[in-house]
Order: C-alpha cells, then sequence, then structure tokens
C-alpha cells in the first residue's frame, strides 16, 4: 500500500443498526429516516440489500456472495466495503467500523474500473438529506397573518384577508 493511501476499517461482520430507524421499501430502494438525527436517507437496490445482509453474522465475502446471486451481477467483497463505508458515514451501522480489518479505501471510480463501467449501476449509493423539524416544515400561515385563501392558513379559515 503506498504512504499516501487512507485505509478504513471494516469489521469481518458488519451489523447494521436497527434502533431509531423508520424503513419504507419501494421498488427499487429503501428510504431510512433517521430518529435521532432527523435524517431521511435513500439507499438504491444494491445498497439496500448490502444493508439488510449486515447482520452481524454473515460476513462481507458471504454479503458479496449473496449480492452476486441475488443481482446476477459481479460483486466482491470491495463492492460491500464501500457500502458499508457509506452507510457508516450515515451513521446506519451499528459499530461504526471498528478497526477489525484494514482495508485501502476505494473510491467509486477505483470500483468501476474493476468491475466495469457497464456494472456501475449496480454500485451501493446511499444518498442522504437532512429533514426539517416540524416546526420548520409548517408552510401555513398561523392566526392573524393575512391571507387570500383558507388553504394558506393553518387553520383552514381566511376570514377578511386574515388567518383565523
Amino acid at each position: 500500500m503506498k504512504d499516501d493511501e487512507k485505509t478504513v476499517s471494516v469489521p469481518a461482520v458488519p451489523r447494521a443498526r436497527a434502533k431509531g430507524l423508520l424503513t419504507q421499501e419501494l421498488s427499487e430502494e429503501l428510504l431510512v429516516y433517521d430518529l435521532d438525527n432527523n435524517q431521511a436517507h435513500c439507499l438504491n437496490k444494491t445498497a439496500a440489500l448490502i444493508w439488510k445482509h449486515c447482520d452481524g453474522k454473515m460476513t462481507v465475502s458471504q454479503i458479496a456472495s449473496f449480492l452476486e446471486t441475488e443481482t446476477k451481477l459481479r460483486a466482491d467483497a470491495d463492492v460491500v466495503l464501500m457500502a458499508c463505508v457509506q452507510l457508516a458515514k450515515s451513521n446506519l451501522m451499528e459499530d461504526q467500523i471498528p478497526s477489525m480489518w484494514k482495508t485501502p479505501r476505494l473510491t467509486r471510480r477505483d470500483v468501476m474500473h474493476r468491475i466495469g463501467s457497464a456494472l456501475a449501476v449496480s454500485l451501493p449509493v446511499v444518498s442522504s438529506i437532512i429533514a426539517p423539524k416540524a416546526v420548520e416544515a409548517a408552510n401555513c400561515l398561523t392566526s392573524g397573518q393575512p391571507c387570500t385563501t383558507s388553504a394558506q392558513c393553518c387553520s383552514g379559515v381566511c376570514n377578511a384577508g386574515s388567518c383565523s
């Protein structure tokens, strides 16, 4: 390994976080809402399959083998490791990737080069956003504020240009 290469620690049997999360499966994605941090995460099919199998029992190699069987696409431990790092950065891993394994940090470009650009769509992707608190998400006008329609008012009543 070169001196300038960064290393990432990955447990032999990665474990996904389960507490404080709400999940909703969609056709090709999994939405995960972190109640502790008010963050929403969208996992593509590959990242979702990996995350669901990070049960603290399956090794990275076993997860990679399962992924290959399930998707019929080439996958190796590096794809799983890349997903584990992304999931850990999103606080979706139980152990935050402690040091059990040391492996060179691979970028999506490195993995794409190894597996081929045609399979790039199968790489794991975790997209995250911070969800606003309820008070920040309010988009209605409170009592006494000027309005033009009742739909603008939290109360649902616009009376003489003012929310009731």
